[in-house]
């Protein structure tokens, strides 16, 4: 079962910094700055276990000294997502932080009742451990005890101090009260000591008395106090989230919908025409188009057919389009997919053409400006001794600023026909072609315009606009850095429309740049005549460098390593800075990213990738990556990284490419052995199997995953069922071959769903049975 959690964060009412939980796994936004109405327009999706229950967004005020201050929060529960499957949208009030309500971590109980006949019977509750439990102190841990109520009486546990992993195995008996069979309650509340200030709480759990019958032991979770309300206005935040619980069958049941899919694109060569797809096409509304681009095209670059199937759609929109000015400028099918496969296909591409410029505006943080009414003298400074700039000044420098970053793009842009993507050289090689076809005319440019609607429209000038977005960079730019990438972003557009007249009729203050944009497209038109001529033999040895390669996971980085054995790390040994490369099999490092790799880690190796409690290192972004050795022992590299994301994609991309490994972990230590125990649970024994359970299943989805065909032709599964009254309603009105086919494919899905739904409720029940009993 896969569960995706989608997000789009917008503005807020507030300054400061975004953070979400997903049931203890945090993703971080950038920091918006000097701001009370911040926007991040970020989007992505997370994996989450079944079991999660609650989706949390915090609002920080970043502080570069203290810590950053907590704003507020807004949290939705798994039931709210579950309630609205089209999405949760809208301003959400924030809510203050309450201490008794920041609850996590579970607690691991084993009840009974003891005596028989005439004697009156005991309950007896034994509290084994804990874990998980929320860090109270200042070093990063807690001092937890348990407080158990029943019946009027009340029990405490010891103090485990310095752990949010305690364990206590101690037993505490009351007197059942045979008359509270509905209405008795065991209550085990867990607390934070504290010397000198009031205890801190922990969580709480109640049992009822009809659940003493028998024999109980379980892992149950903690919960809050009673919710308090605030009427104070901290602000809004405007969310939205889409929670999607799928059942993924195994690959034969989705064989004749994949060949279907295949056969509709490859029915052109036979002369007949693609009606599926055209079914698709017309049957997709605006809300889920590009969803549903998104998972044809990597559904079709499974099957090595992406090129095959986004020519159809380019003949497609051909036959609809009249006016050759239009020609794929509207969110078609055509157009949504081409973006997703540009996204798909040619990020390396992307972050090789673009990181240079991008880095290099980022780091030069000029003030650049071409609109007199924007021009602001105060933050251009002085040109020389006593002498303030005047506006005239500060155009003529920002016109030259912006020609040397145009020009040093497209230089980039020229050189980058020889490591373009094969597969994208021939997808636009077919655009070309087709475009050509239908507008033969050799005065019209629309063949060029083609082509450049796509790379420059839309993937290099939003990327410009947005590098974060892109992953170009970690944070957004601030307020100057932005009005630069937008200036050369609009710059790239107008060069990418191949018409300076229509930019400076709209713009005029953009005039000075017309000479650079008349010459950039000159420039772009050699490009793309390279570009689509690259599929010819004699260029083929430039593309072995940039080659496709769906499905590889790869992530590389300086990480701040140490290598220990037995899973003990000594406080005294340092980090140490090294290049890490995370390939299809093994994970290496080496001391710069170009020297020789010094270790390897086969990846089959690895048995668990987790955090390490923040009291270990004074860092709450530090991972250890479990591996069993040749020789039997265990291996642990412990990686510092600088920030919550950094950690995330790491973990991310670790757990993804071990997600087929077949002995891995089912518990672990977030701690260190040190001074002959565990810091996290103080156990002694160093080969104690763990206190905390591991997280295998909890990742973020990145551009560079590995396809999962299943995973796609389940979701286009899902839409095919959600359109086909439609469907039902254009047979009417044309005539569609193999569309029988097709309603017979998704009935034998639904049938094959339906027995797993029925298997599943059939093992609840006998669960549930078995415990009645």
């Amino acid at each position: 079962m896969l569960l995706n959690v989608e997000c789009f964060l917008s503005h807020s009412d507030f300054l400061g910094q975004l953070f979400t939980f997903f049931s203890r796994n945090t993703k971080s936004e950038a920091t918006i700055w000097k701001t009370l109405s911040p926007f991040w327009g970020e989007e992505y999706t997370v994996h989450l276990p079944p079991y999660f229950r609650t989706v949390s967004f915090y609002v920080l005020d970043e502080d570069s000294l203290s810590r950053d201050d907590v704003i507020g929060k807004v949290s939705i529960t798994k039931e709210v997502l579950t309630a609205k499957p089209q999405g949760v949208d809208g301003w959400m009030s924030l809510t203050e932080i309450d201490p008794d309500e920041e609850v996590q971590g579970e607690i691991h109980l084993q009840i009974s009742v003891l005596g028989d006949g005439d004697i009156p019977r005991k309950l007896c509750c034994q509290v084994l451990e804990a874990r998980d439990l929320a860090k109270k102190d200042r070093n990063g841990a807690s001092d937890p005890f348990v407080r158990v109520r029943y019946n009027g009486k009340t029990y405490e546990s010891t103090v485990v101090k310095k752990s949010c992993y305690p364990r206590w195995n101690e037993s505490f008996e009351f007197e059942l009260d045979e008359t509270l069979a509905d209405t008795g309650l065991l209550s085990v509340e867990v607390w934070d000591w504290d010397l000198v200030s009031r205890n801190d709480f922990l969580g709480k759990v109640t049992v009822q008395n009809r659940h003493f019958l028998e024999s109980l032991e379980i892992w149950f979770r903690g919960f809050p106090h009673v919710l308090k309300h605030d009427n104070r206005t901290l602000g809004s935040l405007r969310l939205q989230l889409r929670l999607r619980d799928e059942v993924v069958l195994p690959s034969s049941h989705y064989k004749p919908v994949t060949e279907l899919l295949s056969q509709s694109v490859g029915s052109q060569l036979n002369g007949n025409w693609p009606d599926f797809i055209m079914l698709i096409d017309e049957t997709t509304t605006a809300e889920s188009r590009q969803e549903v681009a998104n998972n044809l095209v990597k559904l079709f670059l499974g099957q090595g057919l992406v090129k095959e199937f986004l020519d159809v759609l380019f003949k497609l929109e051909l036959e609809k389009t009249t006016e050759p000015n239009t020609l794929f400028r509207s969110n078609s099918l055509a157009s949504k997919s081409m973006e997703s496969f540009l996204k798909v296909a040619g990020m390396q591409y992307l972050h090789r053409l673009l990181g240079p410029i991008i880095n290099r505006i980022f780091e030069e943080k000029k003030y650049v400006e071409l609109d007199p009414s924007k021009v602001e003298l105060k933050e251009a400074g002085c040109a020389g001794l006593h002498r303030q700039q005047t506006e005239s000044d500060i155009i003529q420098q920002s016109s030259s600023l912006l020609q040397s970053y145009l020009s040093e793009l497209l230089t980039s842009i020229l050189q980058s026909a020889s490591y373009c993507p094969l597969l994208i050289c021939q997808v636009f090689h077919q655009l070309y072609l087709r475009v050509q076809e239908c507008f033969p005319d050799p005065e019209y440019r629309v063949k060029f315009i083609a082509v450049t609607s796509f790379l420059c429209l839309r993937f290099i000038s939003p990327a410009i606009m947005s590098p974060k977005l892109f992953h170009l960079r970690e944070k957004h730019a601030d307020a100057r850095t932005s009005r630069t990438l937008l200036l050369l972003a609009k710059a790239v557009q107008t060069i990418g429309n191949m018409d300076t007249l229509a930019c400076c009729s709209k713009e005029p203050w953009m005039v000075c740049l017309q000479s650079a944009i008349q010459q950039g497209i000159t420039q772009l038109k050699d490009f793309i005549t390279k570009l689509v001529n690259c599929h010819e033999p004699e260029d083929l040895e430039l593309q072995t460098r940039m080659s496709l390669q769906c499905g590889t996971m790869e992530k590389e980085g300086f990480l701040f390593l140490h290598r220990t054995k037995d899973k003990c790390m000594p406080m005294t040994s340092p980090f140490k800075k090294y290049y890490v490369t995370l390939s299809k099999d093994t994970l290496s490092y080496s001391r710069t990213q170009h020297s020789n790799k010094s270790s390897f880690i086969s990846l089959p190796k690895i048995r668990a990738v987790e955090k390490v409690e923040e009291k270990c290192f004074g860092s709450a972004n530090v991972m250890q990556i479990i591996s069993s050795e040749d020789s039997g022992q265990m291996g642990c590299e412990k990686g510092y990284l600088m920030s919550v994301n950094e950690l995330n994609h790491w973990l991310s991309a670790l757990r993804k490419a071990c997600s087929h490994n077949t002995n891995t972990m089912s518990c672990y230590h977030p701690g260190i052995y040190k001074a002959d125990r565990w810091s996290c649970c103080h156990q002694k024994e160093k080969s104690d199997p763990g206190c905390d359970k591991t997280r295998h299943g909890v990742t973020l989805q990145e551009w560079y995953d590995p396809l999962d065909p299943d995973l796609e032709a389940q979701l286009i599964y899902q839409h095919l069922c959600s359109v086909q009254h439609d469907c039902f309603d254009l047979t009417d009105q044309k005539k569609v071959d193999g569309l029988s086919k097709l309603f017979s494919i998704l009935q034998d899905l639904h049938d094959a769903h339906a027995a797993v739904e029925e298997e599943e409720r059939s093992k609840n029940k006998n669960l549930f049975l078995e415990l009645q009993t």
